[in-house]
């Protein structure tokens, strides 16, 4: 024991004198850092930002002293720093081991621009080494916002392009109110807010201009998922019962905990979409309960307990995809549930049983396709859809392709979630064009879907080189 203890004391010591604790005064001698450029991303005006950091490497085996380090530029009052522990805007003699580092973190509050969009700012972190001035530059986009705190929409109102509108806590529309929200409007919503319509909504979007409902987180999450991929964000839209006359149209609903929500069992409830895409949701991102869903080109992706779930009411998706690769937890329902559907998932209300139209669509994705394989005796109707199950036609599933890959753009571990159709899939021209709905003439990216029209919300458009990207912008 006392032999070992000797030799552990005899090799710390050797440890400990091979660190060269003197101070290198050469010129040459230059700290190196982990960015050119710390990009702070999109951060809104008259809040403190998250904080951001990069290191300090000193990558010579003698200590190095660094005289100064402080912020300069006409900016350089909009940011604050922590140098190594120490919080200031100028500091003096630090002091960095030979093969050592140390953190320098970065936090801005920057000023109200009066602009619609984010205006860029910079600064300069300077390092006075031996003689020499680095520079590492500091850049962030300031956006200012129309702040909204548990608001109740008690007349007819727009919301219109601009500044976004952030939503804390509730954003209530009254009965007989109706919001109406014009193309190119952005709605964030922070953690645990939702938009709640008792009236009616009305989203307005373009192909160019979409109407946005999303959270306000801005950034990534780590380095290279961004929040906007992450659901759970904020709690959702819903929709209670007597809600009449909404139309969402070229809107895109992401990042939310409970999706889109359709109450209709007290008072029938319903909802018109074209061309929307509900996405990243923490459940479900619809539920349709004993109302009416009418949806026409839409895109239903990632969710953690299925993508639709539809209890009672009456309701068509047509030219609609149904996928589903969630990344953040096991997907734990179908692409598509069906309750109140017959006898054996009847709730304990009289209201009819559920009628669902599905055609000219794609249901593929991680987990399953349907809560029931087996819908007989069920108002439902599949038709001229893509199935990723193996199977069959009957009275219920119609001129379907069975187990067959529609072969999208999406590869999940690289974080692309992208829906249209690479130049082998079976979905191409395979829709029945007897079942187009007049909305549905043209898709989310304003391309016509022709006379022999391709499955799912996407129209086919060949790629530039041959099948690895599309031709044109992305989601």
């Amino acid at each position: 024991m006392i032999n070992r203890f000797i030799l552990f004391i005899l090799l710390t010591i050797s440890v400990v004198s091979c660190i060269d604790d003197s101070f290198t005064t050469s010129p040459s001698d230059q700290p190196r850092f982990s960015v050119d450029t710390l990009k702070m991303g999109v951060v809104f005006t008259d809040e403190m930002t998250t904080t951001h950091r990069f290191t300090v490497i000193n990558p010579a085996s003698k200590s190095l002293t660094i005289s100064n380090i402080a912020l300069s530029g006409e900016n350089s009052q909009y940011f604050r720093l922590n140098v190594d522990g120490f919080s200031g805007k100028d500091f003096h003699n630090v002091e960095i081991r030979g093969k050592d580092s140390i953190y320098v973190f970065v936090e801005a509050t920057l000023p109200a621009t009066d602009a619609d969009m984010p205006v860029e700012v910079e600064t300069h972190i300077d390092f006075l080494t031996n003689g020499v001035t680095r520079s590492v530059v500091v850049n962030a986009s300031g956006q200012d916002l129309i702040r909204l705190k548990d608001q109740t929409i008690i007349e007819d109102t727009e919301f219109k392009p601009g500044k976004p509108y952030r939503i804390v806590d509730s954003l209530v529309v009254a009965p007989e109110a109706t919001l109406r929200i014009a193309a190119g409007t952005r709605l964030l919503f922070h953690d645990k807010a939702s938009l709640i319509v008792y009236g009616t909504l009305i989203c307005e979007g373009t192909v160019d201009e979409p109407v946005t409902l999303s959270g306000d987180r801005t950034g990534n999450v780590v380095t290279d998922i961004s929040f906007d991929l992450m659901s759970r964000q904020w709690e959702g839209v819903e929709f209670r019962p007597g809600s009449q006359g909404n139309i969402l149209t070229n809107t895109i609903i992401k990042n939310t905990v409970n999706g889109v929500y359709i109450d209709g069992e007290n008072e029938a409830a319903n909802l018109t979409m074209v061309n929307c895409r509900l996405r990243n949701s923490g459940s479900t991102v619809l539920t349709a309960v004993h109302s009416q869903v009418d949806a026409v080109g839409c895109e239903f992706a990632e969710s953690a307990a299925g993508l639709v779930y539809l209890h009672g009411g009456s309701h068509t998706f047509n030219h609609c995809t149904f996928a589903n690769y969630y990344l953040f937890s096991v997907i734990s329902g179908p692409a598509i549930a069906f309750g109140h559907a017959d006898d054996k998932t009847a709730d304990e209300t009289s209201l009819p049983l559920l009628h669902a139209d599905i055609s000219n669509s794609i249901i593929y994705g991680l987990g399953a396709d349907m809560s029931h394989n087996d819908l007989t005796g069920m108002d439902i109707m599949i038709r001229n859809c893509l199935i990723k199950s193996n199977g069959t036609d009957d009275d219920n599933f119609i001129n379907c392709i069975w187990g067959e890959d529609p072969l999208y753009y999406t590869v999940r571990n690289d974080y692309i979630f992208d829906y249209r159709l690479r130049d082998e899939s079976p979905a191409i021209a395979a829709a029945n064009p007897s079942l187009t709905r007049p909305e549905a003439n043209t898709d989310g990216y304003g391309l016509s879907r022709g006379s022999q029209p391709d499955l799912g919300a996407y129209v086919y458009t060949p790629s530039e080189d041959g099948g690895s990207t599309a031709s044109f912008r992305p989601l």
